[in-house]
């Protein structure tokens, strides 16, 4: 499963503990409340974990792409030092886009 349908199922599964959570709360159902609310949390933490494994991908693209700029610099290609800034700069947007 990908990290985007990671986060879209922890935001349906938010989603719904708020709904039950608050239909619980409005009927007075100390029971139904907590899980709802407990199923909140659970969907906060798959969203959470799921940007982080992005971030972390991220972070990796950036390092790959920063080191072939470099050795392209070194060794003269203006093409490896293109294509590696171009993934540098997709590590830190999908880092970005991950916050």
């Amino acid at each position: 499963m990908s990290n985007n349908s990671k986060r879209a199922e922890g935001a349906a599964e938010e989603l719904g503990g708020k709904i039950k959570g608050g239909v619980g709360k409005l009927l007075g159902n100390d029971r139904m409340h907590a899980e709802g609310k407990a199923r909140e949390l659970e969907g906060k933490a798959k969203q959470e974990a799921a940007k982080a494994a992005e971030r972390t991908k991220g972070g990796v693209e950036k390092t790959v792409g920063a080191v072939k700029n470099r050795v392209g610099a070194v060794v003269g290609s203006e093409r490896l030092e293109v294509e590696g800034r171009a993934e540098e700069l997709r590590g830190e947007d999908r880092q970005n886009s991950n916050r």
